[in-house]
């Protein structure tokens, strides 16, 4: 039986490696061991990144209805269990949206809120 070389398939998992690091800055996108290393700790924080990406928008939504909602006269708590009261099922995203975008619409949104909480 033929003897098998590892050579191609080490320099391939190599290259695949260093293609990934590239544009890191010194010795990490040219030594692989180096780069091997730079390239993990890039994937774990991209991984919670991507868990905190999802924490920032919520909070960037909330503060935009909030800020808008102290202009109509209503904390942003008592708004979001108005809504809940006079069953408007709209997430934070659209409200936020319609905040920025369309302030009557919102206004009425609102009023509609506080009718519910009465």
């Amino acid at each position: 039986m033929a003897r098998v070389k590892g050579a191609m398939m080490t320099r391939k998992r190599r290259n695949k490696m260093l293609k990934l690091a590239k544009g890191y800055w010194g010795a990490k996108s040219k030594h692989f061991k180096m780069a091997k290393q730079a390239v993990m700790k890039s994937g774990n924080y991209a991984y919670v990144g991507r868990k905190q990406k999802k924490r920032d928008f919520r909070a960037l939504w909330i503060t935009r209805i909030s800020a808008q909602a102290k202009v109509n006269g209503i904390n942003y708590s008592q708004l979001m269990h108005g809504l809940k009261l006079a069953g408007i099922n709209l997430n934070r995203k659209m409200l936020s949206e319609i905040a920025v975008s369309d302030k009557e619409a919102f206004a009425a949104i609102v009023a509609k809120a506080k009718e519910a909480l009465k």
